[in-house]
């Protein structure tokens, strides 16, 4: 727990201080942002903590995957539940060593155990909400807190469009590339790709999905810009071919909080006349959600 005087905890998940039963919030190093997620396997969480100035508020999460208690409870400190696991482990290692010595084996420099690294590419927790667009044949799991099922206009790329939204600046200025839309979203979106953008079969998948990268960055994005591609290869999403181009925007434009967002665009070809189009993107203000690209690529179901 931090009071005044005590060192400021770096950016990280943290146990939400909303009290939200499973949920850890995103702490950016000097207040709390809107987002959350559920706390699970890959997700790193740091130790509780109070900012500066604020009242502590009663524990109200336990564990990943717990019930919210009936009535307030202590529960260990992460410290030390660290410890006692720590213990645990080494009194298994001198047994081990115990009964190895017993067999006349010896090891001198075994190795230590250790935990696998968090990365982005995680898994969703089972039973995760998903976004079902029928219209474009996939389904993609819904991202959580602070999220908002998609109930703006179609997107210029696709006919129709199904997904959802996360607002991160509520007003920018009046000249939006592509719209009269008063606030910054980040975004993962789908639908059945529109015409004109060069879709001929599997073997199109490359040209057409690069067509419409060069489309949304003139259309949805501050200008000028420029653009870092960080991936455009194949890929197999449930048996069927796809393509991803992912891509850095930089820009330096008065009026927006950003200065720079993370795209990627999936083109499936799901056995339909229309290839599937899957577009994620995240203002660089919340950089913590860009593991969600990965994650979100990882499990796509084709129906």
């Amino acid at each position: 727990m931090t009071g005044p005087g005590q060192p400021t905890p770096p950016p990280g998940w943290y146990p939400d201080p909303d009290g939200g039963p499973g949920l850890v919030r995103w702490w950016n190093g000097a207040a709390w942002s809107d987002v959350t997620t559920p706390a699970g396997p890959g997700v790193t969480v740091g130790r509780s903590f109070v900012p500066a100035g604020q009242p502590p508020a009663e524990p109200a999460w336990d564990a990943w995957g717990s019930a919210e208690p009936a009535r307030p409870r202590r529960t260990p400190s992460t410290g030390l539940l660290i410890a006692l696991g720590g213990l645990g482990l080494a009194l298994v290692l001198v047994l081990v060593a115990v009964l190895i010595g017993t067999s006349g084996g010896s090891r001198d420099d075994a190795p230590v155990p250790r935990a696998a690294p968090a990365t982005s590419g995680t898994p969703f927790p089972p039973g995760t909400v998903r976004i079902i667009d029928q219209e474009a044949g996939i389904s993609y799991p819904f991202l959580g807190d602070g999220w908002l099922e998609w109930d703006r206009e179609a997107q210029s790329v696709t006919t129709s469009t199904a997904g959802q939204y996360l607002v991160t600046q509520d007003d920018v200025p009046g000249t939006v590339p592509g719209g009269s839309a008063d606030d910054f979203i980040a975004q993962c979106t789908s639908g059945p790709l529109g015409t004109g953008y060069g879709w001929g079969g599997p073997g199109t998948l490359q040209g057409a999905v690069r067509t419409v990268a060069d489309q949304v960055r003139t259309r949805y994005y501050p200008g000028p810009n420029d653009r870092e591609v960080l991936r455009d290869e194949a890929l197999t999403v449930d048996g069927a071919d796809a393509w991803v181009y992912e891509f850095d925007l930089s820009w330096d434009v008065a009026g927006y909080d950003a200065s720079g967002e993370r795209a990627a665009l999936l083109l499936i070809d799901v056995g339909r006349p229309a290839p599937a189009l899957l577009y994620l993107s995240i203002p660089n203000t919340h950089a913590e959600l860009y593991g969600s690209i990965d994650r979100v690529l990882g499990d796509i179901d084709v129906l």
